[in-house]
This record gives C-alpha cells, structure tokens and sequence, in this order.
C-alpha cells in the first residue's frame, strides 16, 4: 500500500465553507450517522476537518459569520449564480433534520 499522502487543493473560501459544514455535521447534529454510515471513512472526514480548523485562521475570528456569508457568496457566483437550495454540484448545507 502507497504511504504516500494524498493531497487536496482547495481555495481558501472552499475550504472555509466546508469546515463551517464539517463542523455542523459532526459537532452540532447526531447526523454524521446518517449522512456517512460507513465508520470506515469518518477517519478521513476528520483528518479533514482538523486539518481545516488549524490551517484557518477565520474559524476563531469575531466576524465569523459575516466571512462564511462573503464566502458562501462568492462560490455561489462562481456556480453560476444558482441561489440557495439551488446549487450546481455538490449540496454542502446540512439537510434539514
């Protein structure tokens, strides 16, 4: 088996996005359950968010959620525009319980 690391790029409002959305899942809801039974792979979904949490500096700043609000904006332009509830791609909002 490769060692190697496994590298993922990600701009810098991706990845605050999905440590915000990381965060709901596993920290604020009982849903990490439902939306990844596979136990096996909440190894991953953790290196990730641990990974985010200590390379962003924004996750700890006191205009929180004015920056996921910019951020969230901006990679809804880049999806073409689509509104809320109306992404392109990847759904990264919690379903509601």
């Amino acid at each position: 088996m490769d060692e190697e690391p496994v590298l993922i790029t990600l701009t810098p409002d991706q990845a605050f996005v999905l440590s915000d959305w990381l965060y709901e899942v596993m920290m604020e809801s009982d849903r990490l359950d439902a939306i990844v039974p596979d136990r096996a792979v909440w190894s991953g979904i953790y290196a990730i968010s641990g990974t985010l949490e200590k390379e962003l500096a924004g996750v700890f700043a006191p205009d929180y959620a004015e920056r996921l609000a910019a951020a969230r904006g901006r990679l809804m332009e880049l999806m073409g525009g689509a509104g809320e509830g109306e992404q392109r791609g990847l759904d990264l909002d919690v379903p509601p319980s």
